[in-house]
């Protein structure tokens, strides 16, 4: 597809889309006033607003939503909330799963509900070290945005309310539940260098269920194609793209920008989902349910193969590049020409369901809920063969199953609420209730052909022994009390008790408090405890990484083989959370509000480095003091895992642990300001976000090192600050936003032995939105926009100085094996600008 043509056809449909809608009228949906939004989403309290809320938390309407130029969540949030970190770009399957984090720590520590319910989690795990690993959090992504009526979001620890991973907050997505009427959209785009084009249409219309039901259901499509990343590959060719002095001259033809575009970026992808939302009120009692199911196929480019890879040469059995010209007809089909991109598969197929009832009795409130939620994700190397089968046979597939992953999570929930009159200046509110659920993680193998030896390249498959089924169940009792002593004072009690069958039992508190001095000024304030329940992708992840020099396997912790090597079954994360804060409303129609936090978490759950047990055939001697095995002690746990592993030079393993202690303290700031004016309307708003997290206390330095740390503390900018501006003027609108981001930066190491490590830094920098709407009638809309207009990239590393770089070695501080390749943890993409057109028609 051309550079334009995607925006040129969204155009023309949109032309002829309108002409056919002339005659349509719809009434004009006002946009929602978020302060005044009555929230459930905090406290337990009937009624309360987010501008009189105890606790931080803001309302995001679907107008504001609808304004972003890609249709995913994850975007809309990065782009609106100030403490929100969308993770880009990911690696191997993590592409697939792309996190997202609140107030810079992990996406695990982020409670994703939907209409109150708590959402099952990926069963992906993100192994590969960096700011998301170890996650395995649900998928906003999964969620259309068009099935949304507005999102929640409290940014405070309420894991006393909630239970497990709501230490950072709590992302609450409140279905739509209108009865009738309409929209259906389409929205086309690309990134500016005609890579990435994206295609989706979603529809949402409700109906009546008989007098007093409805039934509202939302129907998403999504189509995403691959983008690059670097100019070119440095094993094959020089910056100016002529070929390597140690390659051979055959290669002619992989000269110039022949391999250019061909490193992966974003994955490709192809998403269904159906969404669904209904009650019925039977007079006093309300059946209600609402669920999902999706369908997704995806492929990620891996790394480049060059041509005497696979191949069968006398004297090159490692298949390493020499200077020596060679027969191609000895390799696999005509790799031994032009090299090999293998890619990775993966088929997810996700739903859920909730059901439940509510209603009064006796003045006491309850809710019953049943949710069931399964994630699977199988998984696939194509377009790549096995090495050493090929070589030992004559004989490779090109496409392998590498085994699958699935994750099932079945939650029961009982909610009983009262108000009493106490004498107090308030009533009060007194809520209990409990909790059960059961998950279960499942690991499948792979094919023969995935795990003979080193399997397939890129990814080989998962072994017998990395195999199992793996389950817990949970059980959690709370109760909260909401009183107000004397006027305009709040005060919000809560505990929570929960027990796991897997690892124990755990108690947590939480005192929330709001004192309004007058309309204009309030102060409040939190102080709790809360704990996170390692996952059991965390506790019981498997794999086997064969290469033809070596093996790494990743244990679980509570392994036999993982105990040999002193670690142990993992344990709850535990946290403290304080905040204060304070609202303003100095004039009319102007609200501020400031928000201080301190979180710190003991235990937190870290991935270890590889622990190496034999480097070039010598068992490494290992560092008691820092807490490194020595090499026999790999070994034998290896013996102990049942792995059979072939005469390899280099073994290692690694795992997870309750590694590290960290602490991350911030502040988050909010104004707005609507403006009226005799030609039109103007919404102001202005938010920001300060965070800063250190490692406070490291207990395995041999295995978590500065690297690691970098990850943690340097990774994420320490601010973000946002202004926004929405102008209205009759049919038309414009939409502004400006985003500053601080910098970040990670540790990095160059492909050199013995060189230093390296700060690879992506600098501050202001990514401007911008979006423009004409509505042809009440019922059609059409928009242009852009994100990142002005193609802002992240930093390409910095050339090594003071070394000779030999022929085909990276010649960048970071090893990279592309050239002009930018930093990857950049917090808004490598991929520049995008600019997209959408047809948006009411019914």
């Amino acid at each position: 597809m051309t550079r334009l043509s995607t925006l040129k056809l969204s155009l023309i449909m949109a032309s002829s889309w309108s002409a056919c809608a002339m005659a349509q009228e719809a009434p004009q949906q006002p946009q929602a006033d978020d302060g005044a939004a009555i929230i459930v989403t905090g406290t337990r309290a009937v009624g309360m607003s987010a501008a009189d809320s105890a606790a931080p938390v803001q309302v995001l309407g679907e107008s504001a939503l609808a304004k972003v130029g890609q249709p995913n969540l994850n975007q809309a949030l990065t782009q609106i909330v100030p403490s929100f970190t969308a993770q880009t770009q990911g690696t191997d399957m993590s592409n697939f799963a792309l996190s997202a984090r609140l107030r810079g720590l992990s996406p695990n520590h982020t409670l994703v509900m939907v209409n109150g319910k708590r959402r099952h989690g990926s069963s992906i795990l993100q192994v590969i070290a960096g700011p998301f690993q170890g996650s395995a959090a649900p998928s906003i992504d999964l969620i259309p945005p068009d099935a949304v009526d507005h999102i929640e979001i409290l940014q405070d620890g309420a894991a006393a309310q909630y239970g497990t991973d709501a230490i950072a907050g709590v992302i609450n997505l409140i279905l739509k539940d209108e009865n009738e009427g309409g929209s259906f959209k389409v929205t086309g785009g690309q990134y500016y260098n005609s890579e990435g084009e994206l295609w989706s249409v979603s529809g949402n219309t409700g109906f009546k269920l008989g007098e007093d039901g409805f039934f509202n259901v939302t129907a998403f499509h999504r189509r995403q194609n691959y983008t690059s990343v670097g100019t070119g590959q440095v094993q094959v060719t020089q910056a100016d793209g002529t070929l390597q002095p140690n390659v051979p001259r055959q290669w002619e033809n992989l000269d110039g920008d022949a391999l250019a575009g061909i490193n992966g970026g974003q994955a490709k992808s192809e998403l269904s989902l159906l969404f669904y939302n209904m009650g019925y009120d039977f007079g006093g009692i309300e059946f209600y349910s609402f669920g999902d199911i999706s369908h997704r196929v995806g492929y990620a480019k891996q790394g480049y193969r060059h041509p005497s890879r696979i191949c069968n040469v006398p004297g090159n059995s490692g298949g390493s590049i020499t200077s020596a010209a060679y027969d191609p007809s000895l390799c696999l089909g005509n790799t031994g020409v032009v090299g090999m991109v293998p890619q990775q598969k993966v088929v997810q197929d996700e739903y859920s369901i909730t059901g439940g009832v509510r209603g009064d009795v006796a003045d006491w409130n309850y809710d019953f809920g049943v949710t069931y939620g399964s994630d699977k994700n199988q998984i696939y190397t194509i377009d790549s063969a096995n090495r050493s089968l090929y070589q030992n046979t004559g004989f490779t597939p090109t496409d392998f199953y590498d085994g699958m992953f699935k994750l099932t999570q079945l939650t029961t929930t009982l909610d009983i609420r009262k108000e009493f009159d106490a004498g107090l200046a308030g009533p009060l509110t007194f809520a209990f209730g409990g909790e059960y659920r059961r998950e279960k993680y499942t690991i499948g193998a792979g094919d023969e052909g995935s795990t003979y030896l080193e399997g397939g390249q890129s990814f080989p498959g998962y072994q017998a022994s990395d195999a199992g089924t793996f389950g817990r169940h949970v059980k959690a009792v709370y109760a909260n009390v909401i009183l107000e002593p004397v006027d305009r004072w709040t005060v919000d009690l809560a505990g929570r008790y929960e027990d796991y069958s897997d690892f124990g039992d755990t108690t947590i508190g939480k005192i929330t408090t709001r004192y309004d001095f007058n309309d204009a000024i309030a102060i409040r304030g939190t102080a709790s405890t809360g704990f996170r329940a390692p996952t059991l992708q965390e506790g019981n992840y498997s794999a086997t990484n064969v290469s033809p020099t070596g093996a790494v396997l990743q244990l679980p912790p509570s392994s036999a083989a993982a105990q040999l090597l002193g670690f142990s079954a993992l344990k709850p994360e535990k946290s403290t959370n304080f905040s204060a804060g304070i609202v303003l409303r100095p004039i009319p129609k102007l609200a501020v509000t400031l928000d201080g936090y301190y979180i710190k978490i003991k235990d937190r759950i870290a991935g270890t480095a590889q622990i190496r047990g034999t480097v070039n055939g010598v068992i490494q001697p290992g560092n008691a003091a820092t807490g490194v095995p020595t090499g026999q002690q790999v070994l034998d746990a290896i013996a102990a895992r049942g792995v059979a592993i072939d005469n390899v030079p280099n073994l290692g393993v690694a795992t997870f642990t309750n590694g590290v202690d960290t602490r991350t303290m911030g502040l988050d700031f909010a104004a707005s300001y609507p403006i009226s004016f005799d030609f039109g309307h103007l919404d102001l708003s202005l938010t920001a976000n300060y965070t800063k997290t250190k490692v406070t206390k490291n207990r395995i330095p041999g295995l978590f090192s500065a690297q690691s740390v970098s990850y943690l503390e340097d990774a994420s900018p320490d601010y973000k600050i946002g202004w926004g501006g929405l102008f209205t003027s009759g049919k038309f609108s414009l939409n502004v936003r400006e985003t500053f981001y601080g910098s970040s930066s990670v540790l990095v190491f160059p492909a050199i032995s013995g060189a230093p490590s390296f700060t690879g830094v992506v600098k501050a920098a202001a990514i401007t939105d911008l979006e423009a709407g004409y509505e042809f009638t009440d019922a059609v809309t059409f928009s242009v926009g852009a994100n990142n207009l002005f193609n802002k990239r992240p930093e390409v590393p910095k050339l090594l100085t003071g070394y000779t770089i030999a022929p085909g070695v990276s010649p960048y501080v970071n090893g990279s094996t592309t050239y002009n390749s930018p930093y990857g943890h950049g917090a808004y993409g490598s991929a520049g600008g995008y600019y997209y057109a959408r047809i948006d028609f009411k019914f």
